[in-house]
């Protein structure tokens, strides 16, 4: 059953880790400056301290970004909070952020494996399960995140999946700007075949609703076959306005930067921008 994380008019813009270009990633500030901007979709990363608490912070260890040192998995709670990034800004917990912009759509990188079985508890306590887009670079936290939620999410493709689609996948026409409206899993008539229907079901089974990927990986084949899937396609990290144009040109379906104005505005220009009531 497909969620309503995408159900937003497009192209969707994510600020990445908040809009980093904008503020120390990952921070409030940072998250509060892309919502000011009229941003819906924060994409962060998600780590858990020993005690099992989520907090959106990129790395494993706290040393490149923060005034402190250390592995979060290994460090309580207490510990991380004390950590500031930049010397200035506290570490967000992701039930915090949940609550705090309860209308806000958060694309979740799974850095690490412990950080799973603590998603599903704080999913279950906020009802968040159609605010949040689930991702990664394992397939095997993919796997078990699917395991361990009990309630459909959205999910990005996983590595092996992009390459499918990439390499294997049956292609789609090259002008199809956006995702056919049908839905997520499911193709239209004049395009459906063996190979569609058996790709797109296994998609649809797995909860896949989108493929993230680099913009480099983001050509015209690649959109054609995604959306010929029924996948939407998000490109990150895209920080020139040139590069913005030239994707949205091709039909990418959404854009993960760090330049959270820079995209704003690009997309003012082309009547594509649509904000959050701040």
């Amino acid at each position: 059953m497909p969620t309503a994380f995408l159900d937003h008019p497009g192209p969707v813009a994510f600020a990445h880790r908040g809009g980093a270009a904008h503020a120390p990633e990952n921070s409030w500030r940072a998250f509060e400056h892309a919502l000011g901007l009229g941003y819906w979709y924060l994409e962060t990363d998600l780590q858990a301290t020993a005690d099992g608490v989520l907090v959106t912070f990129h790395d494993r260890t706290l040393d490149r970004v923060t005034d402190r040192g250390g592995r979060i998995a290994r460090l309580p709670y207490q510990a991380v909070a004390q950590a500031r990034i930049g010397g200035t800004e506290a570490i967000p917990r992701l039930d915090d952020l949940l609550a705090a912009f309860p209308d806000v759509r958060f694309n979740i990188d799974l850095k690490d494996a412990p950080v799973i079985e603590p998603l599903a508890a704080v999913l279950r306590r906020t009802r968040a399960w159609d605010r949040v887009c689930v991702t990664s670079f394992s397939a095997s936290r993919l796997r078990t995140a699917r395991r361990v939620l009990d309630r459909p999410v959205c999910m990005a493709a996983s590595p092996f999946g992009i390459s499918v689609v990439r390499f294997g996948g049956p292609r789609g026409p090259r002008d199809q700007r956006r995702p056919p409206t049908h839905l997520p899993g499911t193709l239209p008539p004049t395009l459906v075949t063996g190979a569609h229907l058996a790709l797109a079901e296994r998609l649809a089974r797995t909860g896949v609703r989108c493929a993230q990927v680099p913009a480099s990986v983001a050509t015209p084949a690649f959109v054609g076959r995604a959306h010929a899937l029924g996948l939407q396609v998000h490109a990150w990290t895209v920080n020139s306005r040139e590069v913005m144009h030239k994707l949205l040109d091709i039909g990418v379906d959404g854009i993960m930067t760090d330049e959270t104005v820079a995209l704003r505005d690009v997309l003012l220009s082309r009547g594509e921008w649509h904000p959050r009531p701040c």
